[in-house]
């Protein structure tokens, strides 16, 4: 698996051997930075799909229709 894919977002998927984990960040976003780890991929996924809700809800509460940057 190359990236994550949610709600129309795309994030990389990449590993670090000097922490033993999982980790990425939402692609294609201009105005914010989304990261997301994980010791396992399911992991990873939960923390990734928890950043965009968060994201899209804090879009809503500005009173933004949700898009992408």
């Amino acid at each position: 698996m190359d990236y994550l894919e949610y709600k129309g977002y795309k994030g990389s998927v990449e590993y670090s051997t000097e922490d033993n984990c999982l980790f990425g960040k939402v692609q294609g976003m201009s105005e914010a930075l989304i990261l997301y780890e994980g010791q396992t991929l399911d992991e990873l996924r939960k923390d990734f799909e928890e950043g965009i809700d968060s994201y899209i809800e804090g879009r809503k509460a500005d009173g933004v229709h949700q898009q992408n940057d």
